[in-house]
């Protein structure tokens, strides 16, 4: 494609998926954001319809909070916070939504082609807003932006987590946000009570399951997408995930090339924390 039909911003650009979807691409490892079914089916599927997130916010509560963590064209974010809106009078919650990124190049790209994100149109002025000032509010959502590296924020206080959008870019592009250390600074502001906390996640990879549990999360298979069979969700609480990992999984994980942790090697001390997880009982 030519330069004009891929605009640039920084260490991004806009490329079109064989779909005829928009996409964000990064110039550098050459990951594209959403790359299979394209950003709004994969956000509304992974992230709105399979945590029930209408559901969710149409019984009374306290406010549900959702940490977005890898904000990039906010097509995650808008995903939610359309779901919110279009559910009018039947809402009975508010809706916080805590976005984390580095980069707001992708975010910049996308607003500057409505054609191309049709989605994010009725957000404009709130993303432009979150963009200048970090945040923005109307009547019962809230968008609030963490600006840089997440984890001093994930060290420092934040709204309990009902759900958490896991997205940044995949472990071989962005190592350091997968590993234990990230993902149990993750877990820590996730909800204990109740139903407890969803994470949601593209990456149904051996290694990610394997992290995820030793970060203390229970982790289940998640929806399809795609040309990926599965995802993943993790939760605070086994009983909340529909398809748990079993000992069939652990089984199959004993005879794998792929078990170690992200970030990590298989220790023994590693391998029996994963053998003594309470998935398992």
């Amino acid at each position: 494609m030519s330069e004009e039909a891929n605009p640039r911003d920084g260490d991004f650009e806009l490329v079109t998926l064989r779909n005829g979807s928009r996409a964000v691409r990064h110039l550098g490892h050459g990951e594209v954001m959403h790359p299979s079914v394209g950003p709004w089916k994969e956000a509304l599927g992974l992230y709105v319809e399979q945590p029930r997130l209408g559901e969710r916010l149409s019984q009374e509560g306290p406010p549900l909070v959702i940490h977005d963590v890898g904000l990039g064209a906010a097509t995650n974010a808008v995903a939610a916070l359309t779901c919110a809106r279009e559910l009018g009078v039947a809402r009975r919650r508010t809706l916080e939504v805590i976005s984390f990124e580095v980069d707001l190049a992708p975010l910049r790209l996308a607003l500057a082609d409505a054609a191309g994100f049709p989605f994010l149109q009725p957000f404009r002025q709130a993303a432009e807003a979150l963009m200048r000032d970090g945040v923005w509010e109307e009547d019962g959502l809230r968008w609030r932006l963490h600006l840089g590296d997440a984890v001093p924020f994930l060290d420092g206080a934040l709204p309990v987590a009902d759900l958490v959008y896991f997205d940044p870019f995949s472990p071989a592009s962005n190592p350091d946000m997968w590993t234990e250390g990230v993902l149990a600074r993750v877990r820590r502001h996730c909800r204990e009570d109740g139903e407890g906390a969803l994470l949601l996640t593209y990456s149904a990879a051996t290694p990610t399951r394997v992290t995820l549990l030793l970060a203390g999360f229970f982790v289940g298979a998640g929806a399809s997408t795609g040309t990926k069979g599965e995802t993943t969700v993790a939760s605070t609480r086994r009983e909340a995930l529909a398809s748990p990992l079993g000992t069939r999984w652990l089984e199959r994980w004993t005879r794998s090339s792929s078990r170690a942790p992200h970030g990590a090697t298989l220790t023994p001390d590693v391998e029996a924390r994963v053998l003594a997880h309470p998935q398992w009982r």
